[in-house]
């Protein structure tokens, strides 16, 4: 008697974690096509700019967005520092909308950001001369805005390079 209550204890603890492993794996088969979409097509994001990474890529909630068409230094290289606090400035704490194309960068969505007043963030940061017009993702938009920041004083081209990328 004891070994069939034992046997259907058994076999009830079997069909509980079968159950569970099913229902596991069910969730991650429906998930599935969510983890696979690397692309965000025309879906337009609004919320406040939690953190800074650097001069060309921001934070909105834990969303890592990269400024589509510019160029700034990174921390480590001349004017990174400067072009991370310039974007920090603009930026940090206020309420974003971001246009985002649909491409991903490693860990970051691509987009156009726009403050609530309407500024491009990517043009005004190209106008201080705090990064570059990166034409090849920008198609000339931000050319005057770097044309302006060169007539001001500001050539970043001075001590950065365009990333090949750009080019």
């Amino acid at each position: 008697m004891e070994a069939e209550v034992a046997r259907i204890a058994g076999r009830a603890l079997l069909e509980h974690r079968m159950t569970r492993i099913f229902f596991v794996l069910a969730l991650a088969f429906l998930a599935l096509p969510i983890a696979l979409d690397t692309r965000a097509e025309n879906l337009t994001l609004e919320g406040t700019v939690s953190h800074v990474r650097d001069g060309d890529t921001i934070e909105v909630g834990p969303i890592a967005i990269r400024l589509q068409g510019i160029a700034a230094p990174e921390g480590n290289e001349p004017g990174g520092a400067i072009a991370t606090d310039a974007m920090r400035d603009l930026v940090l704490g206020k309420e974003l909308r971001c246009d985002l194309i649909g491409d991903r960068s490693h860990d970051r969505v691509i987009g156009a950001c726009f403050l609530d007043d309407g500024r491009d963030v990517g043009e005004v940061m190209v106008f201080q001369g705090q990064a570059r017009d990166c034409r090849r993702f920008s198609r000339g938009r931000y050319v005057d805005a770097e044309r302006h920041a060169r007539t001001m004083g500001h050539d970043l081209s001075q001590i950065y390079m365009l990333p090949e990328y750009c080019e």
